[in-house]
């Protein structure tokens, strides 16, 4: 017998889906719900069925666009450079710093066997035909420091070499505000390897 009458149980079961939340927050988020007011619930309610019905995939970049295309693909001033990213989340991050002026690639995740995901999974074929067609100079590779992310990193550089083109990859390292006696090893070493010239 459930721990919760029907209803209850159902809505924990629908939160505890997403990813992060285990069954303590999923609890926690159903049981505010309820103190809502009906509206409010509606409005909820209303802003996902929204969210679905209208967010699409861009047809380049595999971005998240309300149209065919996203912003990004449809400004003819960003040129020349391709960052390719894991998903959707790593392109608001990068263009909130509002330096980068080129375009993305969203591969859809990463490579991992473990989980089933392999280069037919993801949009290696589509960056491929990209790299053929558009005019691009230089390719950022802008995976997470993740073991995935590093495998996903050097099969697509490889994949990419016969093509002739720069491909350089994030620099990571020790973020500004943190001491170097907590930073890990693989960190300190990234931070080694992307150092610059003080000028």
């Amino acid at each position: 017998m459930s721990e919760y009458i029907l209803p209850l149980e159902q809505l924990i079961e629908q939160f505890a889906k997403l990813p992060g939340v285990g069954r303590k927050t999923a609890t926690r988020y159903a049981m505010a719900l309820l103190e809502w007011p009906g509206e409010a619930v509606d409005a909820f309610s209303g802003a996902l069925l929204d969210a679905k019905a209208k967010i699409k995939r861009c047809r380049i970049c595999n971005n998240i666009s309300e149209s065919e295309l996203c912003p990004i693909c449809s400004d003819d001033t960003r040129q020349g450079v391709l960052c390719i990213v894991e998903d959707p989340r790593a392109v608001m991050s990068i263009e909130r710093v509002r330096d980068f002026k080129g375009k993305y690639h969203v591969l859809g995740g990463v490579l991992s066997p473990i989980n089933g995901v392999g280069p037919e999974q993801l949009k290696i074929k589509e960056l491929l035909q990209r790299i053929e067609k558009e005019n691009i100079t230089e390719v950022i590779v802008a995976t997470n420091p993740t073991v995935e992310g590093e495998t996903t990193a050097m099969y697509v550089t490889r994949l990419l070499k016969p093509f002739g083109i720069k491909v350089t990859r994030l620099a990571y390292g020790v973020p500004v505000g943190a001491d170097l006696e907590y930073a890990d090893e693989v960190t300190l070493t990234r931070a080694i390897e992307g150092r610059r010239e003080i000028t």
